[in-house]
């Protein structure tokens, strides 16, 4: 895959097979993705963790919520800042929310935690590989956001954990100059620790 046209084919490909994943099927596949998430990673009090409010295709995030809020982990979501520069923020959850031009469900408070102070960020994805390239919808807020990773001798955090059903890796994405790769992955199936190298 080494062109814009082939990750759009792949892009359409993959949603077109999570939306195929039966009801009962994805909440199964949340509550797995959560209890690895939970002894995967040392969630405790003050852990500044970031989740997504899925859109209806992805993932369930909500028992991982549960369960990060069970062991008062600070909980932020991202918020859409800049439409057109593609920017977006991190605001702790918690009160109102509102669904964006997307359809997400964003907090409607605008105090935001930096990038760089997050612990750990869950992210969706519509696909991935075993070295850590993720497929996004194509928008690139999450590359901006944390574009700084690339990086890799100056920072270590947040690390990058996406969320998917199994069926959503590939053997191979081919990788842009913009493109920040995922520390790991977790499925339903157990975590991935992916080959980035960082």
């Amino acid at each position: 895959m080494n062109s814009a046209s082939d990750r759009a084919q792949l892009r359409q490909h993959l949603k077109r097979l999570r939306r195929g994943v039966p009801q009962a099927q994805r909440r199964a596949a949340a509550r797995a993705v959560a209890q690895h998430a939970r002894r995967s990673f040392n969630l405790r009090p003050g852990l500044r963790l970031a989740l997504y409010s899925p859109l209806p295709d992805e993932l369930d995030t909500a028992p991982l919520v549960q369960l990060a809020l069970r062991h008062r982990c600070r909980i932020y979501l991202p918020r859409i800042t800049d439409r057109r520069a593609r920017r977006m923020q991190f605001i702790e959850a918690g009160g109102a929310m509102r669904r964006n031009h997307l359809g997400i469900l964003e907090p409607l408070r605008v105090r935001s935690l930096p990038v760089r102070c997050l612990d750990l960020v869950f992210v969706p994805l519509v696909g991935f590989d075993a070295t850590g390239m993720r497929l996004g919808m194509g928008a690139g807020y999450y590359d901006r956001a944390f574009a700084f990773l690339r990086q890799r001798t100056r920072w270590f955090h947040p690390r990058l954990i996406g969320l998917a059903y199994s069926l959503q890796q590939v053997a191979h994405i081919e990788g842009a100059p913009h493109d920040v790769r995922l520390h790991g992955v977790i499925t339903e199936k157990g975590p991935i620790k992916c080959t980035t190298g960082y």
